[in-house]
């Protein structure tokens, strides 16, 4: 199976992840969880509340209004600083009871583990284990952020507690699976400011660790000399670059894949660690942001969503739309993800308004809840889990994000939430087994764009790659035309038996492996989009010298001529018999950045548009297929705003490739809050979901594609039934939506 990434956001602003390599095999999911964070009592995550005589009465009637609200299941979790006080000692307590209590109250229970969260005796025997940053200061830990696992003594440490946890939880019934790492970074749970840019981590079990990965890459110090443009006499006198410099910034780079791949492989260790501990109970985690919206160039170190997925069961993403302060709320079309696959999970979703010392999110609605947990659905979610019951008791973020009020009283929107668990829980099986229909689109994420310049230019706009993928995505997405996120190791390997349409948006670092596998796609039929300077510079930060560099010049049948660089450069249109620019005569298409002119070299490539009249959008045949040169950034230029000759230009590029949209409403290519069709497909029939992301209702009119013949239609929320014909241009029926509601239509054969 292969994940794709997400697009929702987390706890620090922003969605969701995924990988597509060689993931171990998905477990096939039997339940759907739709759980609330509750450990027992009040304390907030990670921290525990004490054990007292009257605990076990208080939390039976905690759990058993939770299963009376309609969830089916609780996420507890075990702090390191907590469950292992002394050196071996591991207290479980907490954890045996609320496991005990759930079997009684008839609930499951993840367990979420914290491993960042380290006991102060770890600190005294392994000094050197601090983090370091690179100016070399080691970082003492207030219980977070814990211990470097890079030296093997933490490592192993780490692994203990993950067994010693695996053989208690394993043992009761009621126990389901686990999340093994809360939204991972190098470091978790504080903020070195005391540190300019402090970068992770520079200790010395850590620069062991990468020069291992640099002989796995390079194989000999002679290789390693030749991309660094050093002169290292031994092994040993390898270092992480620490500073930018004027000449190769190779170094940098493979810094940046190794922090990547370390992440990556301390959740695999993870992972071995429950598994030694007799568990086979199905293995999560679940980042912060998706990080297709965050940067390599993050010194807490960032994960490649791609990467971490491989190695656990399920991966997923904490979704806050209305995480601390209104003018960060989430757009609506931000919880429009598509992806096909097992599916994944939400580590946290929102439970009450937010709240971060004096900034302070809007309430949160039942309606909210509605379209948040029905659009995570639609998307392929098999897993709720709702952050939290109780607001936050402690902390800068006390107050906040809870489900009920901190005295236990009730809210509507844990009722309405809760409701909608009992709704998955009577069609759970309809839920599992049914997946988002694929998507014939990808849009490739490449996040070694973000690294052109190194460590020197990690501020030269931030926003560019994000906003280039994003402003691609939302407008197949309010079109409900599905599309995936794909990683650029995916064209590397030619991985890409589904699609009809590639598109790699802002793509001025390539690898060669990946440039070929775009000119294979295209051999055989595909169509190709990419933009300006495409593999501009190659995965060494060396520059191409024919651009489009890695001989992709040749596929897209251009040679870059002149590049000017402007805040919003316009590609005019000047031929308007083409499918992608019919009746958009003297329309303009807005860039970002750079615009780029070509020389035309392919005897019948079409010139669709100029800038200074020279041209600078190229349609091209290569192979079978077709490619598209755009030069400028016009994904990014369509992100915040929408432009509607972007919009309209990019919505057609589904056509030019011959896909077709599974589901189609009358309110398609209207402006303003959206109504989302997604359709799910299994082996029983259909599934439609239908979210209306206005406060107004909607009458809608859908047409889903599904073969001619009768149908019978249920509705899962309201109960309602009817049937209908299908005829050969699919299934028509009309609805009326209730302002930011959902229906989910069941549709079968009967």
């Amino acid at each position: 199976m292969k994940p794709r990434a997400l697009l929702l956001s987390g706890a620090a602003g922003v969605l969701l992840f995924a990988t597509p390599m060689r993931q171990r095999p998905a477990q096939q999911p039997d339940f759907f969880p739709f759980a609330v964070w509750y450990s027992g009592g009040k304390a907030r995550a990670p921290m525990l509340s004490e054990l007292t005589p009257a605990s076990r009465a208080e939390w039976r009637r905690d759990l058993q209004q939770i299963k009376q609200l309609g969830f089916n299941t609780v996420r507890t979790w075990v702090e390191w600083a907590e469950a292992e006080p002394r050196r071996g000692e591991y207290r479980l307590e907490n954890l045996r009871l609320l496991l005990e209590l759930a079997q009684e109250v008839g609930l499951r229970v993840i367990v979420q583990m914290y491993a960042d969260a380290a006991p102060d005796w770890v600190g005294k025997a392994y000094p050197y284990a601090r983090f370091v940053t690179q100016s070399g200061v080691a970082i003492p830990s207030q219980v977070a952020p814990g211990f470097c696992t890079d030296n093997p003594e933490i490592r192993k440490l780490v692994d203990g507690l993950y067994a010693a946890v695996a053989r208690v939880a394993s043992r009761y019934p009621s126990f389901h699976g686990w999340d093994l790492w809360s939204e991972p970074h190098i470091i978790n749970w504080a903020e070195i400011d005391y540190v300019p840019n402090a970068q992770f981590c520079y200790c010395r079990a850590s620069q062991a660790a990468f020069r291992a990965w640099l002989r796995q890459k390079y194989g000999t110090l002679a290789a390693v000399n030749r991309a660094w443009h050093r002169r290292f006499a031994a092994w040993p006198e390898v270092e992480p670059p620490r500073f930018s410099t004027i000449l190769s910034y190779t170094d940098y780079l493979d810094w940046k894949a190794f922090i990547s791949d370390r992440l990556a492989n301390d959740l695999a260790a993870r992972y071995a660690a429950v598994r030694a501990g007799g568990s086979n109970h199905v293995v999560t985690s679940h980042a912060a942001i998706s990080s297709l919206f965050t940067s390599p160039h993050a010194g807490e170190g960032a994960s490649d969503d791609f990467r971490m997925a491989e190695r656990v069961d399920f991966y997923g993403v904490s979704i806050y739309p209305k995480h601390n302060r209104p003018e960060t709320h989430w757009p609506a079309w931000q919880l429009l993800a598509n992806r096909p696959n097992q599916g994944w999970y939400i580590g946290e979703l929102q439970g009450g308004e937010g709240n971060i010392a004096l900034l302070h999110g809007d309430p949160v609605t039942p309606a909210d809840q509605r379209v948040w947990v029905w659009s995570a659905i639609a998307a392929g979610a098999k897993a709720i889990n709702v952050y939290a019951y109780y607001p936050m008791s402690s902390g800068y973020e006390s107050g906040g994000y809870g489900l009920i009020n901190l005295d236990g009283t009730v809210t509507d929107r844990a009722v309405s939430t809760g409701g909608i668990g009992r709704i998955v829980g009577a069609n759970q099986d309809l839920f599992l087994r049914s997946r988002p229909v694929p998507a014939r689109i990808g849009i490739v994420y490449n996040p070694l764009a973000q690294l052109v310049g190194g460590a020197e230019r990690r501020q030269d706009y931030p926003e560019a790659h994000r906003n280039s993928l994003l402003g691609y995505y939302r407008v197949f997405a309010e079109s409900n035309i599905p599309v995936d996120f794909i990683h650029r190791t995916e064209l590397e390997r030619g991985d890409l038996p589904l699609y009809a349409l590639i598109i790699v948006p802002y793509p001025i670092m390539l690898t060669q492996a990946a440039a070929t596998g775009l000119r294979h796609f295209v051999e055989q039929g595909g169509h190709v989009v990419a933009e300006a300077r495409l593999a501009w510079n190659d995965e060494r930060g060396f520059a191409a010298e024919v651009i489009p560099g890695a001989g992709l010049h040749e596929v897209f049948g251009v040679r870059e001529k002149h590049v000017w660089m402007r805040r919003e450069p316009r590609l005019t249109i000047t031929d308007t018999t083409a499918v992608l620019t019919a009746g958009l005569g003297g329309h303009s298409l807005r860039g970002a950045l750079y615009a780029s002119t070509v020389d035309v070299l392919s005897k019948d490539a079409r010139v669709l548009a100029t800038t200074d009249g020279e041209a600078a959008v190229v349609e091209a045949n290569y192979g079978k297929g077709k490619t598209l040169f755009v030069g400028s950034y016009i994904g990014w230029g369509n992100q915040p705003e929408q432009q509607r000759d972007n919009t309209e230009f990019i919505r057609r590029l589904a056509e030019w490739a011959g896909v077709e949209k599974p589901v189609g409403t009358s309110h398609d290519g209207t402006t303003g809050l959206p109504v989302i069709a997604r359709l799910h497909q299994s082996a029983q029939g259909y599934l439609l979901f239908l979210i209306n992301h206005d406060s107004a209702g909607q009458d809608v009119a859908a047409r889903v594609r599904v073969p001619a013949g009768a149908y019978a239609l249920t509705e899962l929320v309201s109960g309602a039934a009817r049937s209908a014909n299908a005829d050969g241009a699919g299934l028509h029926f009309d609805t009326h939506l209730d302002p930011k509601d959902a229906q989910v239509w069941s549709i079968r054969v009967p």
